[in-house]
């Protein structure tokens, strides 16, 4: 089964961007770096989940791009002479998210991923079209939940956000079936041969069937994790893509480094959890942090830096130059530098059985997604600081009632007046200060809530089923600890906050210098952001240390 499908971009300006039409000119400036191709109708050139799959220009006849969904497959685009294949994919070395299938027998110019990236780097105005085009192709997916991945599965499963999370925070188009509301949920269970234990299922590029799959098992699906040359030695590894790690990324790379990033689960860390930023240089009216990050990894990938998503850093070999780096799959990288910016978690309620309702009445995020699983119920928000201050304004767009609970005394002490000022004048948001959070009921999903004035003692139970934590951050820092030295909250000392630790840090320090602004007590490996020690928690501080750090490592590399 095969139909047609407008694109849902939803200006003629916009669908200019996504599916332009290059001049000869323009064309003639391309072949230099492609080979020239008779292809026939009904050919196919890429299946979805290919990795390194060139790019097309066509020359004459037509190319379609098929998508699959369960009723079969659509055309998403068709590209006509001119017109060019592709989306981010070629830029980041994921798997393809379609099916190139020739519609009109002619030429075709193919361009390898290598040189195509050659090419973007010389010529900017090329580089402006395709990579326009790129974004708006892969906005034009997620806007309308189309891709190479189908989830089925329950919005009462915490594997189910877990997945839908990771995919919509890597900015992978996908769809979701609900069992719960699809009226032919039991014929789609019996087709797959499923069992209610193996929800949610994921159907990954047509192809592989994976049964409640782990975070990595779908990222190795899609081609997030990458492929690791373990005989290769890095510039710079850069450990979290957080803001920090990010720009991190983009400066190296931009500057020629030999630069990968490893993510664990997605990039943003904490701020891409942020619903609305209003606070960054550059952006009058606000920029969420799914989108800030987003930009990021684009412009990282378009320098050329490698991102390994899906991949978790397990332990650092410290007695040996270059560094080894053990990935949990057992893969090994080598580094002759190091960024670690793998940032905090936020810091969880003692509640008993909080685990109990992570992902099905507990969320550590405030995005759109998680707003649709609350509809306009009563939400509560844990938290005094900015990122709680931003999800709850958020949430009392579309909640009946936002409770936020705060231990302090006030928020003037750790929020940006702006949200305070907001806060405490929004007729949807109740502010409870000395507060805490001290039982959660329910059976399979969080039912009910209870709080605790500690000023005056009283209790309170509300029938709540959606609690948002964003209360305080504990460093990702515990595979450290043999190799750099951490203050007493484990955070990572660096600078002039080694002088009174230096000499009984985990390794002897080497050198005759001292260890540089950003630099840990091991030479050559940086911490920047969250998991620094004393850093300011704010996105743009972050940002600004990770480009300071590469002015640093490219003085480290000097030395070896």
């Amino acid at each position: 089964m095969t139909d047609s499908m407008q694109p849902p971009i939803n200006t003629p300006e916009r669908e200019a961007e996504a599916f332009p039409a290059l001049t000869p000119a323009q064309i003639d400036r391309i072949r230099p770096h492609g080979t020239t191709r008779t292809v026939r109708a009904g050919e196919i050139l890429f299946e979805a989940g290919d990795l390194g799959m060139p790019c097309f220009v066509v020359l004459s006849g037509k190319l379609d791009i098929v998508m699959t969904r369960l009723s079969g497959e659509y055309v998403f685009a068709t590209h006509r002479p001119g017109g060019f294949s592709g989306d981010l994919v070629l830029i980041s070395g994921a798997g393809s998210l379609a099916r190139g299938r020739v519609a009109e027998s002619g030429e075709f110019l193919e361009v390898s991923v290598v040189a195509l990236r050659s090419l973007l780097a010389r010529d900017a105005e090329l580089s402006d079209i395709f990579m326009r085009a790129f974004i708006r192709r892969r906005l034009a997916l997620v806007a309308g939940g189309i891709g190479n991945v189908i989830i089925l599965g329950s919005n009462y499963s915490a594997n189910t956000l877990r997945l839908r999370e990771f995919l919509t925070r890597n900015g992978h188009p996908h769809s979701y079936v609900d069992l719960d509301s699809d009226t032919t949920s039991q014929e789609l269970l019996d087709r797959f041969d499923l069992k209610i234990d193996e929800i949610p299922v994921v159907l990954c590029s047509g192809k592989a069937l994976l049964r409640n799959p782990t975070t990595q098992q779908l990222a190795e699906c899609l081609g997030f994790s990458g492929t690791v040359d373990e005989s290769r030695i890095r510039d710079v590894v850069i450990v979290g893509a957080g803001p920090a790690g990010l720009a991190a990324a983009v400066y190296a790379a931009s500057e020629g480094l030999d630069a990968v990033v490893i993510e664990a689960d997605f990039p943003g860390g904490q701020a891409g959890s942020s619903s609305k930023i209003e606070n960054y240089l550059g952006f009058p009216t606000g920029v969420s942090g799914l989108d800030l990050t987003r930009r990021a990894v684009v412009q990282a990938e378009k320098f050329g830096a490698q991102m390994l998503v899906g991949q978790r850093v397990v332990q650092i070999n410290c007695d040996q130059r270059p560094y080894l780096l053990s990935l949990e799959n057992g893969e090994i990288l080598q580094a002759r530098s190091i960024i670690i910016a793998s940032g905090a978690q936020y810091n969880t309620p003692k509640v008993a059985n909080l685990k109990k309702f992570e992902g099905n009445g507990i969320y550590y995020a405030a995005t759109f997604m998680e707003s649709q699983l609350c509809g306009g119920d009563e939400v509560v928000v844990i938290g005094g600081g900015n990122s709680a201050g931003q999800a709850a304004i958020f949430l009392a767009e579309t909640a009946k009632k936002v409770y936020m609970l705060v231990r302090g005394t006030t928020l003037s002490e750790t929020m940006s007046r702006y949200l305070t000022r907001r806060i405490t004048t929004h007729p949807i948001i109740e502010l409870h200060l000395e507060t805490e959070l001290v039982s959660l009921e329910g059976e399979s999903h969080l039912e009910r809530v209870t709080w605790l004035d500690r000023s005056s003692g009283e209790r309170t139970t509300r029938d709540i089923r959606h609690v948002f934590v964003m209360a305080g951050a504990s460093p990702r820092s515990d595979w450290l600890r043999d190799c750099v030295a951490l203050d007493q909250q484990g955070f990572i000392l660096t600078g002039r906050d080694l002088d009174p630790v230096l000499a009984s840090a985990p390794r002897k320090w080497p050198l005759g210098r001292p260890p540089q602004m950003l630099e840990s007590s091991l030479p050559a490996v940086f911490a920047v952001g969250d998991i620094r020690s004393g850093n300011v928690k704010r996105v743009a501080s972050a940002v600004g240390e990770g480009a300071i750090s590469i002015h640093l490592v490219h003085r480290a590399l000097a030395e070896i």
